[in-house]
């Protein structure tokens, strides 16, 4: 931005001094050349007193319609009539006295001050005829007079044909380059504005981030609940009860009190986990596989059903989210089994490709009407059910689904992207 300014400043500058060097000329010209006349008379000079008259009104006449007036430079039909002047007074003066070809040069300068386009060439002509008069002392009179007023003709017409020829190519320039400098300026400044917007924005986003990871923490932690304290304090429930009704029966009745404080004990382990944030301890210690398998054994063990565990393809390590995601919905869909499915036999099979892993949760409970569960995003009993599974596998890019007629028992099939996440 800076550097932008310090370019319309220079160009400003340069204008400025343009301007005033096309002001001041003119009287430089008048004065050199009067001083020169009263002390250095040329010969055949007219009378001193009417051509310092001429000088003077000259003067007047360059005051009045450039000093005084400098906005009626963009007035080209009173431009015209002032060049017009310059150059009757210049005639006259360069006339009276050659000495006067130094106000007569200023034509040059003012045809690019006051004229328009390709008059600016004809003012250059009439302004070089004068000074070549003014350089061979008097109009010709004789035939060599003739030849060098003709050579000095044409070398000014050509010299100053040529300063024209460059000084308009360096007026377009110097005009392209102000509006490419403006256009910058202006673009600069809304450049400026969008950043300022920006910041804006970006304090606004980073008030939506903090309010979304928010959200987003807390259905993390009603999952991981979901998952951990609300499976095992059910799994517990279920344990007491089955102890209570074998209470005439110490045996059964130690195993599910065993198996109640088991799973109290993974229950409290798992929820610290979560509120760590930690991967759940099965997938610490063993690969995706037998993490499921000795989930499915654990829960056949304290359900009392056949549950059957099995993988198909090449199994390899997966992102972390993608085994966490499969695990806990293996953990919900045998939760929902031993709940409500009435079931004697579960199966669990694994299957790995090339693009997904698929995880298929099948038994031969009693089943349910799929398109009246589908539905209900909570189940009375409190639970997030087959809502939450289908959340937590849709939150990796996966999809849920369920097949389950009453009496026909039920299959659930949670396939997810096969993302590889760490070496084998």
């Amino acid at each position: 931005m800076s550097s932008i300014s310090d370019q319309v400043d220079r160009l400003a500058a340069w204008e400025a001094r343009e301007v005033i060097l096309h002001r001041v000329l003119p009287y430089f010209g008048l004065a050199v050349g009067a001083l020169l006349a009263t002390f250095a008379p040329a010969p055949g000079a007219f009378p001193l007193a009417p051509t310092l008259a001429v000088t003077a009104a000259a003067g007047c006449w360059v005051t009045w319609f450039v000093t005084l007036h400098p906005g009626w430079v963009g007035r080209r039909a009173l431009m015209a009539a002032y060049y017009v002047g310059l150059l009757a007074f210049a005639a006259v003066l360069v006339l009276a006295s050659p000495w006067y070809g130094l106000f007569a040069w200023v034509g040059f300068l003012h045809a690019f001050l006051v004229l328009p386009g390709r008059w600016r060439f004809a003012g250059v002509a009439a302004t070089a005829v004068l000074v070549a008069t003014a350089q061979s002392v008097g109009p010709p009179s004789s035939p060599s007079h003739w030849l060098l007023w003709s050579v000095l003709v044409l070398f000014n017409m050509g010299v100053a044909s040529g300063v024209s020829w460059f000084g308009t190519i360096t007026e377009r320039q110097n005009a392209n380059r102000k509006q490419l400098i403006e256009e910058l300026a202006e673009a600069n400044r809304r450049l400026a504005e969008t950043a300022r917007e920006n910041e804006g924005l970006h304090a606004q986003l980073l008030t939506q981030a903090r309010e979304a990871g928010v959200l987003d923490e807390r259905q993390r932690m009603a999952r991981e609940i979901h998952d951990t304290l609300a499976q095992g304090l059910t799994g517990i429930i279920t344990q007491l009860e089955a102890a209570e009704q074998t209470r005439d029966r110490s045996a059964d009745w130690r195993r599910h009190v065993d198996n109640a404080l088991a799973l109290a004990r993974e229950s409290l382990t798992e929820a610290r986990r979560s509120v760590r944030a930690l991967r759940p301890e099965p997938l610490e210690t063993a690969r995706l596989p037998d993490a499921l398998a000795e989930l499915t054994e654990r829960w056949s063990t304290i359900n009392g059903v056949r549950g059957e565990m099995s993988t198909t393809g090449d199994p390899r390590p997966l992102h972390p989210e993608i085994e966490v995601t499969l695990l806990r919905a293996a953990q919900e869909a045998l939760a929902n089994v031993a709940r409500h499915a009435g079931a004697a036999r579960v199966g669990l099979t694994l299957s790995y490709m090339a693009d997904v892993v698929t995880l298929d949760v099948r038994d031969d409970g009693v089943g349910f009407d799929v398109a009246e569960q589908s539905g209900t995003p909570r189940r009375p009993d409190g639970g997030y059910g087959l809502t939450a599974m289908r959340q937590r596998v849709a939150r990796v890019g996966g999809e849920l689904a369920v097949e389950s007629e009453p009496g026909g028992g039920t299959a659930v099939s949670a396939s997810v992207p096969a993302l590889h996440g760490g070496a084998g």
